[in-house]
Order: C-alpha cells, then sequence, then structure tokens
C-alpha cells in the first residue's frame, strides 16, 4: 500500500513538472508542455482529447472622424488617380451628418474638411454622402461617353450605377465587390445629385461571448488514422484536434473542402495540403480532391486575377501532391494517370508562361491571389502574367523534376524536363536573389524592363529552401536572414502600407508550417522552435486552425476574411509531426526519417498506426536532437535511416536519439515594419514630379530597371532623350524600407511608334463597341471563327528590338476572378513570337480598352507579315469562352 502511494505520489509530481514545462517563451507569450499564456488568456490541454481556451480577440477600434474615400462608376476605380482619396471629418450632431456636395472625379469642397479638428467618432453616425454626376451625365449627353482621369471611355450605354468605397466599415476598398452590391450603390435625388446613407459604427469589435472558457472535445472516430502520443499534452491535443477538423473537411463526394467558410475543392489549397501530410494521411481522400481539379487532362487553374490561367501560373503544384500520393502508396496506376495529366499542362505551361529569354515562369505570385495585397496599385492582370515570381518558379521548378522522375519510371523520355527544370534553377540563384539580404527578393517586374522586388516572401523562401534550389550555404542564409516578426514569419515583408491585413500584414499557419520544415532541413533550431510556438499558439487559443492571423497583433480578426478548419492550416499543422519531428522523407522506394526534436521537446514520443504502402508502422522516438544514434527495426539494429518500400505488414521502429543540437543557430527577428507608399510619377517638359511621400526621406530614379540616380525632392529631370527609355521612381522609408517601383513612365520619340489597324485586310470587322481606334476592330472568337488567323503587314524603317503589344477589350469577366482570359499566338514572318495575353477587364465591359503584354522581338528593316492564330496551348481554363476584341498592333523600338 505504501508502496503505491510512493509510485503515484511519484507519477503525479512527474507530471506536474512535465506540465510546467516551458516549451518557447516570448515577450507576448509562453507554450508551455500543457497550455499556452498570453497576457491574461491561457488555453490549457486537459487531455489529449480536450482543449479549453479562454482567449477572446481584443479587436476593437474607436473609429476616426475622417474618413477616406471614392465614388465610382460602374464599381471600378475610375474617379481620380491612385492616392487621389476624398476627405471628410465628421461632425456628430443629433447621431447624423450630411456631406457637402462632391463633384464627381475634382477636388474636395472646402467645407469637407475645413478647420474642423480629427479626432475619433464619440457615438455612432448616420452619414449621408453626395456627389454631383452633372458632369459625367452632360458628357454623356452631349459626346456620348465620359472620359475618366486614365483617358478611358465610358458610354452612356454602359452607365450601370455609381458606388462609394472607402476604408471606415462598413465602406470597403475591395472595388471587386461593387458590381451588383446594392449596399454601396448610391442613388439619383434629382437633378444629377447622387446620395448614399451609411450606418457608421464609432466602435468596431467582435461580437462578445458570455462563457468564459470556450471547449474542445474529441467527438469524432480518429482511430483509422495515425496517433500520436508524447509528453507534452498540449502537442498531443491539438493533433487530434487537427485530425477530427480535417474529418470535418471530407465532402460527401470524398473530396476535401477549403475550410469551414469555403466548401469547394481548390486546386493550390488541396495540394499544398496533400503535400504536407495529407497524402500521408488520407491518400484516398487525396486523390479525389486532386482529381476534381482536372479538366480536358490538363490541371485547372482555380479562378483568379484577370481569368485565372495564364496570369495565374501555380497550377503545377498539383503534380508535387500527386508525386507525394504515389511516393505514399506506391499506386502505379495513379501514376500513371497522373504523370499525362501533369505532362499536357506542363507542356501548355512551356509554350504560354515559360520565358525563354530569362529562363523563368511568368506569372502571380503562388497563393498570393489578390493582386492589391502584394502588388503595386499600377500592376494590372497583364503585368502581373509579366512578373515572375519567386514561389510560382519554385513550384514549376520541382514540378518539372517531378515529371523527369515520374518519365523515367515509366520508361519515358524525361530529359527535356530536367533540362528545363535545372534551367529554372540557375535563373532564380541569378536573377532572384539578393546579395545584401542574403534571401531571395519576391519578384520580377515591370514592363519592357524589369526589377527585382527587395520584399521577402515566406512561402517561395521555404519551398526553395524544401526543394534544394538554393546552395547549401545560401539555404542556411534564407533561414537565418528571411524576417520574422514576433508572432511568425509574415507572408511577405516588408508590409505594404494602407492595405489591409489579408496577406499583407498577416501571418499564415500553413505557411508557418512550410518554414518550419524547412529550418528542419537546415537544422536551424531556434527557427524550428519558433515557428511550432507560432502554429500550436494560434491553434490552442483561437481553439481552431484558422487560415490567417494579423501580423502586427496575433489575433484572428482584423483580416479581410479568414475561416475556421482551413485545410492547409490543418495539414501544416500535422505536418509539424511528420516532416519536423520525425523528419518523414518519401522516396520511390523508401521512406527515410530525419527527425528534428528541439530540446524543449524531449522524451518518448510515438507515431502509430502509420500505414505506408503495404506496411503499417509504429515508430518510437526516444530522446532529442538531429542524429539517429540508433535505429532498431523490430528489435534488431540496422545501419542508416530507412525502411524500403517493399515491407509488408506491421513493423515497429525504435529511434535513438544522440541528445545533441547545435546551439548556435539565429533568427532574424525585426519590426513588423511597412514601406512607403509608391510614388505617382508624370513628365513635365522633360523632368519627372512626383507629389512627397509621407515618411520618406528620400527617392531613387531608376532607368530602364536599373538605379540612375537618387534625390532628396520630389522632382528629377531626365534630359531630352533620344530613344526610348521606361523611368520610375522609388520612395525610401526612416527605417531604411523601400517603396514599389512607380508605374513605368515611357519616354521615346514619336517616329519609334507604328500602329497598324487590325482591320486592315481582315474580315470579321466590328464596330459594334466605341473607343475604338481607325474604322472598327477585329473580333476574335475561336468558337465563331474556329480556324481565325488575324494577318497583318508591318513596314519597319529600321533594325532594331521592339516591344510589341496589342489594344483589346475583353468583357467575359470582371478583373479579379473567373476563367476566361483570351490568349492568342503572334507570329511574325511565320515564327512563333511569343503568346498575346488579354485578361478579363470588367464584366460585360467591351468599351474598356488597355493593352496586352509586351512581346519583345528583333526585327530588321523591311516588311514583315504578322499573325494572329490560336493554337493547342492558347485554351484558357474556361475552354469554351476564349474571345476578345482586338483594336490595333503598336510597335515601339525599344534598343
Amino acid at each position: 500500500m505504501k508502496f503505491l502511494f510512493v509510485f503515484s505520489l511519484l507519477f503525479i509530481t512527474s507530471f506536474q513538472l512535465n506540465a510546467q514545462k516551458i516549451l518557447f517563451k516570448s515577450k507576448d507569450y509562453t507554450a508551455f508542455s500543457n497550455k499556452v499564456v498570453q497576457g491574461d488568456y491561457e488555453a490549457i490541454a486537459k487531455s489529449p482529447q480536450e482543449i479549453i481556451s479562454s482567449y477572446k480577440s481584443n479587436y476593437e477600434e474607436l473609429i476616426s472622424n475622417e474618413i477616406d474615400f471614392k465614388f465610382s462608376i460602374n464599381g471600378l476605380d475610375n474617379e481620380r488617380d491612385h492616392g487621389q482619396d476624398h476627405h471628410l471629418i465628421i461632425g456628430t450632431k443629433n447621431g447624423s451628418y450630411t456631406s457637402p456636395v462632391y463633384l464627381f472625379g475634382q477636388n474636395d469642397p472646402l467645407s469637407a474638411t475645413g478647420n474642423k479638428k480629427i479626432g475619433k467618432l464619440t457615438s455612432d453616425v448616420t452619414l449621408i454622402l453626395r456627389v454631383d454626376m452633372r458632369n459625367v451625365l452632360n458628357d454623356f449627353k452631349t459626346k456620348g461617353y465620359y472620359e475618366t482621369y486614365d483617358s478611358n471611355k465610358i458610354y452612356e450605354k454602359d452607365f450601370k450605377g455609381v458606388y462609394v468605397v472607402g476604408g471606415t466599415p462598413p465602406l470597403t476598398w475591395d472595388f471587386s465587390s461593387l458590381p451588383g452590391n446594392r449596399e454601396f450603390k448610391m442613388t439619383d435625388v434629382g437633378d444629377g445629385i447622387y446620395e448614399i446613407k451609411i450606418q457608421i459604427d464609432h466602435i468596431q469589435k467582435p461580437g462578445a461571448r458570455k462563457e468564459k472558457w470556450l471547449k474542445w472535445k474529441l467527438s469524432k472516430d480518429i482511430t483509422h488514422y495515425p496517433s500520436y502520443h508524447s509528453p507534452d499534452v498540449l502537442v498531443d491535443a491539438l493533433y487530434n484536434h487537427a485530425l477530427e477538423e480535417m474529418t470535418l473537411n471530407l465532402r460527401p463526394d470524398g473530396a476535401f473542402m477549403a475550410g469551414a467558410k469555403w466548401t469547394g475543392v481548390w486546386t493550390r489549397d488541396i495540394s499544398y495540403s496533400i503535400f504536407l501530410s495529407l497524402a500521408m494521411v488520407n491518400p484516398d481522400a487525396s486523390k479525389t480532391s486532386l482529381m476534381a481539379k482536372v479538366k480536358n487532362d490538363r490541371i485547372i487553374q482555380d479562378t483568379g486575377t484577370g481569368g485565372a490561367w495564364p496570369v495565374s501560373s501555380d497550377r503545377l503544384v498539383w503534380a508535387i501532391a500527386a508525386w507525394e500520393v504515389y511516393l505514399t502508396t506506391g499506386d502505379k496506376k495513379w501514376l500513371t494517370s497522373s504523370y499525362k495529366i501533369i505532362k499536357n499542362s506542363a507542356d501548355d505551361d512551356l509554350n504560354t508562361v515559360y520565358d525563354k529569354a530569362t529562363g523563368l515562369f511568368k506569372g502571380e505570385s503562388s497563393f498570393l491571389d489578390w493582386r492589391e495585397q502584394t502588388y503595386p496599385r499600377w500592376m494590372d492582370p497583364k503585368d502581373i502574367y509579366s512578373s515572375e515570381n519567386l514561389g510560382t518558379n519554385a513550384v514549376h521548378y520541382k514540378a518539372l523534376i517531378i515529371l523527369s522522375d515520374m518519365a523515367k519510371i515509366l520508361g519515358k523520355p524525361s530529359r527535356p524536363y530536367l533540362e528545363v527544370a535545372q534551367k529554372v534553377r540557375k535563373n532564380i540563384n541569378k536573377l532572384l536573389w539578393l546579395k545584401n539580404k542574403n534571401y531571395y527578393g519576391q519578384y520580377l517586374y515591370g514592363r519592357n524592363y524589369f526589377s527585382l522586388s527587395p520584399k521577402s516572401e515566406a512561402l517561395g523562401e521555404g519551398l526553395s529552401v524544401l526543394f534544394g534550389i538554393p546552395s547549401k550555404v545560401n539555404a542556411k542564409k534564407i533561414i537565418e536572414k528571411a524576417p520574422i516578426t514576433n508572432f511568425g514569419i509574415t507572408c511577405i515583408y516588408p508590409q505594404t502600407p494602407n492595405i489591409p491585413p489579408y496577406h499583407n500584414n498577416a501571418i499564415w499557419p500553413f505557411v508557418e508550417s512550410y518554414w518550419a520544415w524547412a529550418s528542419a532541413k537546415e537544422e536551424n533550431v531556434k527557427s524550428v522552435n519558433f515557428a511550432l510556438a507560432s502554429v500550436y499558439r494560434a491553434a490552442s487559443l483561437f481553439m481552431t486552425n484558422k487560415e490567417n492571423m494579423v501580423a502586427s497583433t496575433g489575433d484572428y480578426l482584423g483580416t479581410e476574411i479568414n475561416s475556421d478548419r482551413q485545410l492547409w492550416s490543418i495539414a501544416g499543422n500535422l505536418a509539424l509531426i511528420y516532416r519536423v519531428i520525425f523528419g518523414i522523407k518519401l522516396n520511390p522506394n523508401s521512406l527515410e526519417l530525419h527527425p528534428f526534436i528541439p530540446k524543449e521537446y524531449s522524451g518518448v514520443r510515438t507515431l502509430s498506426n502509420f500505414k505506408y504502402r503495404n506496411s503499417i508502422l509504429s515508430i518510437t522516438i526516444n530522446g532529442f536532437g538531429n542524429n539517429i544514434k540508433s535505429f532498431i527495426l523490430d528489435g534488431k539494429e540496422i545501419s542508416g535511416n530507412k525502411i524500403n518500400a517493399d515491407l509488408i505488414g506491421k513493423h515497429k521502429i525504435i529511434l535513438n536519439m544522440n541528445n545533441q543540437m547545435e546551439s548556435k543557430s539565429y533568427v532574424n527577428l525585426v519590426k513588423n515594419y511597412f514601406s512607403p507608399e509608391t510614388p505617382i510619377v508624370k513628365l513635365s517638359d522633360n523632368t519627372l514630379e512626383w507629389s512627397p511621400v509621407s515618411d520618406a526621406i528620400g527617392y531613387k530614379i531608376y532607368k530602364n530597371g536599373k538605379e540612375l540616380s537618387g534625390t532628396a525632392h520630389n522632382e528629377f529631370t531626365i534630359g531630352d532623350d533620344k530613344k526610348y527609355s521606361d523611368y520610375q521612381v522609388m520612395a525610401i522609408g526612416k527605417n531604411r524600407t523601400q517603396s514599389f517601383l512607380s508605374e513605368p513612365l515611357s519616354v521615346y520619340p514619336n517616329k519609334e511608334k507604328i500602329i497598324i489597324q487590325a482591320e486592315e485586310g481582315n474580315k470579321e470587322v466590328q464596330n459594334i463597341f466605341p473607343g475604338y481606334s481607325g474604322k472598327g476592330y477585329v473580333a476574335l472568337d475561336k468558337n465563331l471563327y474556329p480556324n481565325q488567323i488575324v494577318k497583318l503587314f508591318i513596314d519597319v524603317p529600321s533594325d532594331g528590338l521592339y516591344a510589341i503589344d496589342f489594344r483589346y477589350a475583353n468583357g467575359n469577366g470582371p478583373i479579379n476572378t473567373d476563367n476566361k482570359c483570351a490568349i492568342r499566338t503572334l507570329k511574325i514572318d511565320n515564327e512563333i513570337a511569343g503568346p498575346i495575353i488579354m485578361p478579363q477587364r470588367g464584366v460585360d465591359n467591351w468599351t474598356d480598352w488597355g493593352f496586352t503584354n509586351s512581346i519583345i522581338a528583333k526585327l530588321s528593316k523591311g516588311r514583315h507579315e504578322v499573325q494572329i492564330i490560336f493554337t493547342h496551348s492558347d485554351n484558357n481554363m474556361n475552354v469554351e469562352t476564349n474571345s476578345a476584341l482586338l483594336d490595333y498592333i503598336r510597335l515601339i523600338m525599344i534598343t
């Protein structure tokens, strides 16, 4: 009896000591073995099946009485130039306030701000905003159209209404949400005056809950999935919680949904999730999910900027997920079918997205697909298509390596894909590496000349390390030098000003998990500890695997949109066990184990019921460290750290660690700085001019993508250029952060430009939609004209390098979503010169004309034949609708 008492006492004491074990501590929060404490809040794991949390969001904002806003015709950003917002200081007498009348497109009336004091609203207010639209309506009557500040024409028959956007809730700066949204549509009250009534709450805060504790208790059967047990009850509970949330994300058709708010299956969400961990947890649902994103034996690029692919071009992440499913299951039938899909998709990408001049792929940042969040405002979808991004190229590199490996296994030609992959790796390191920062820049961007954005991009940096793109030396530097903020690594750094948190000023747990995995690969224990704690803090306090959080506060409220049980956050949580703690690496013929266990997580841990090919594994790890002292398989010590893929049945693995960890590791913990605003530059008499940028201490002048000079003033004389030049300006902030480069301002002699009307010598000429130049335009439509070839002849006055683009209209969809980007191929003298990308410009907006991407071609003096054709690789994601209106071709000699 006495023995039992002593044993029980020792057991309880041991449990209590372990419960107080600190896993991670910072000035903001502490993670213990059984709980997380942040200020007055804590989340406690009462057992591996139960968590309680007292966390309440502190998101609460006293609203300023000064509001910034713009008016909008048809829901587009067309009233005034970027940064030229209206301002109003609100009074709150009797709980309501009526604004003075603003004149559309003009400066604020003096009474809008006057001598009023800026402060906080003291009570809720009903605001009536008023705008005078008579100048617009009169132009409709007299000219048939209204010309906007940027010389675009809005025709009377296309006028659909007046809207308001702004930064004070409930207003939003999201122009894309305006069409069809009556909440922000203004009403004509007579005499051309439009009004809208807006209810503004003086305090913005989440709804309060009465109970102190949020509670989770395991209620789903998760016994058929791998189980995990360790001395850290909090980690065990979060693992079980993630498995349960994963089961809740299974749809009736067997595929994974994206999250609690998103029932759809999305290519990049499922692919990044499957690669992280879900291929190992549920390969059948992974297969079903992947096949839901296939059409015409090609990977579907989800709806996105400008009409999806090829503006968004990261769909080959599907290949990485499909390969992981094969490595887990060894399913040769799956390998064969997925190889065909990946090959077809990669071949189309090589024709339409691959840039032979740089050896990189074009297109939007992988997963960062809300363009305003991570790109300068001047970049429209064709500019984003032309950019070349780190994360997207890391995906293409790995997918091409995988395609080559698949081809070898299937006895098919593999060398061509491997060669392109090697070029991509070489040029990522050549063109995207920032020597002064020791990590990669986010993307190359510009028009005819390109510069490297110095922002870091967390997912791209992490994927590059995992895929072996940098040298071993540089990989370690990336983990040590990439900026990390108090609550984790931000999607981009520094942040962009005046853009609400989502990708900007935000931390995404799935990105943090990739960062943890990459940090473990490079044996940086400090970075691993930081990343583990970041994920565990959020999952436990929030009581769900949220999609994102605000970087500056660590709170889930305050981002533009968020969701519970987000699939890739769930997958990232599980990956911390599989990929980091156990270090599972799957190969075509084996499974390797590379455990990376910080000393804080020392102890005995077991992963059981882990299914690999035709075996079921129970893996126990003793101790901590990053090197295996002994590897015991079924009671026998073996050399190495892997098991063969042909293993059958149940097996027990015991790993004894060396109980050593390199202590000299570093992370670059930084303040969450914001860059300055992007200058808006105009040319006046050979002088670049721009308004002073707030908090800027100076400016850099760029010419043709290279730094030319610097100035402390807001003007710069460029002289009289005799040849084509692109000029841009960058603002430098007080903390040495850099703004985006301004929109390229092209300066060239007029004689260097050639315009050829599309209707010259072509049959399909129309003039239904106004705004074209010349006599009309050519309708491009693969359904109406299946064998259509638009043929033009150009007389080039002298030898040179020419930038060739096209003026077009595409009203098949909005600028930010859908899948009807029009695509054609340009041939010059019967040789393919490149793809012509014509992104969507607005729903049924066929009078909004813009320019395509530029194709750079070397032309000799004399006559050249130009053809615009449709090829098999020009199919967009919609397939059925692939049309645009072609106004003219423009050639500008650039050298």
